[in-house]
Formats: C-alpha cells, structure tokens, sequence
C-alpha cells in the first residue's frame, strides 16, 4: 500500500523529505517506486510536485531539498500502484479548484466498484485512480455548500465525514485532504506487518514545545521552524509511526481535523 504523511503547524515549518527513507520504515521500500508528491500550502494555495519516479532518482527532490518552503500545511504521497499505470496523470496528491481555494487529496487503500457511487458534475478524473476519482465524489459533494466562499467548519466536517464513512464501505480508505483552511484525516484499515487488512489506518502525534533546538529529525522527514524563539505547535500525520515517540493510531473510521496544529475535533 502507498505511504502518507502530512504536518499542520502553528508556525511556518520548513520540512525536507527523503521519500526513499521515508518508504522504508517498515521494511516495504521496494514496492513505493511509482511516484511521489508533495503539496505544501501558501495561505489558500498550494504548490505541488509530483513526479511518476522512484524519488530516489529524482532530480526533482534534489531541487526540494536545495529550495525548502516555509508553509503551515505540507500533505505528501508515495505510491505503489494498484489501479492505473505509472504515470503522472495517476501521481498523488491530487489539486483542485473550489470555492476559490486550493483542495488536495490523496488517499491509501484500493476502493471497489467507486464508479457506481454517483455522477460526477464538473469534476472529473484526469486519470483512472479509483483515488482520484473518490477526491472528484467529494468535490461534487461540497460543491454546492461552496458556491458562496468558504462554509463553516462545522458544515464543512459534517459532509466530509459523511462522504469519507460511504467511501469506507468499498475498502481500505485512509485519506489526507486539504481545503486551504483545514487539514482532515480520516482512516480505516491497511494492511498491517503481520499481513493482515485491519486497523489502524493511519497514525497521528501532537508535538507542543519551545524550539530551543534546530530541528527534529523523524525517519525520512526533517522539520525546521522558522523561529528558533517560539513556541510551535505541530500536528503529524502518517501511514506508520516515523519515530519512537507516543503515535497514537486511528480508531477505525476516524476523522481528525487540524487547523495550524491544533486539534479542532
């Protein structure tokens, strides 16, 4: 199964990735060398990268790591493909427009027969990911609640978790999406080391500490505050736990929503 991870911070976080690293906790390196991506979000808009390689070749992340950003919400992917071909057009994360702002996606798992939830209106694959076009079913759910500008959270979270829920029912459905203003993740089941499909989907960790240090060093991401003199507050998201710290796992079927690394449900 492909890995996800992605941060919300208080501060504007610089944070460089060695995908290849990254891929190999949990001893499954080999099979992540589909593509990878990374969104990194500049108020409502987000820059993306992607690239239908193994990382470990790229050029691309060599650029990355000589040109950081600075951003609040950084949402990244690294694929093993199961439903469509090596190719950029089926590369995660997904961006759309709505409302104005940017939304990105990317999920985990493999989600059966999703063609036949519903007609999509103005959003529509580019490629045959039964992922993207689960990301273009919950556009077209928000879409109306988005016709005038941003909602509010509350309505926002409502028909997301109920979209994500009725995706759940088709198979392993862990999911990082973003509409410029939150982070959602929401998990299910993977397949675990001892081979089985079952939970946890995903992990998550809370981090709130004065940055007396330069840097904090997880497996494969590195992550470095603007400002060495202030307190920062992160929230951490991942397919498997990147450290030795306290990760909690995902209750099957949850949904956990940040806003600039707090906790909002």
């Amino acid at each position: 199964m492909c890995e996800l991870f992605a941060i919300s911070s208080m501060l504007p976080t610089k944070v460089t990735f060695s995908l290849e690293e990254f891929a190999l906790h949990g001893g499954r390196t080999a099979r992540h060398r589909d593509g990878w991506g990374l969104a990194f979000f500049d108020g409502v808009y987000a820059q993306v990268f992607r690239e239908a390689e193994p990382s470990a070749d790229s050029q691309w992340m060599i650029f990355l790591r000589e040109h950081q950003h600075l951003s609040r919400c950084i949402i990244s992917h690294i694929r093993y493909a199961t439903v469509g071909e090596r190719a950029l057009r089926n590369t995660q994360p997904f961006s759309r427009e709505l409302g104005g702002q940017r939304h990105i996606f990317c999920h985990n798992g493999n989600l059966d027969n999703i063609d036949s939830l519903s007609t999509l209106n103005r959003f529509k694959p580019i490629g045959e990911t039964d992922s993207e076009y689960a990301f273009c079913y919950l556009l077209a759910e928000l879409e109306t609640l988005w016709s005038k500008g941003p909602p509010g959270l509350q309505k926002r979270v409502e028909v997301i978790e109920k979209v994500f829920k009725k995706l759940a029912e088709l198979g392993p459905a862990n999911f990082l999406y973003s509409d410029g203003d939150s982070l959602y993740a929401f998990a299910n089941k993977r397949t675990q080391a001892d081979g089985q499909m079952k939970p946890p989907g995903m992990y998550y960790l809370t981090r709130n500490c004065h940055r007396d240090v330069d840097s904090q060093t997880l497996s494969g991401v590195d992550i470095d505050s603007s400002s060495a003199e202030l307190e920062q507050e992160l929230v951490l998201f991942a397919s498997v736990p990147l450290s030795n710290e306290n990760w909690l796992p995902f209750m099957s079927n949850q949904l956990i929503v940040t806003q600039n690394g707090k906790v909002m449900t």
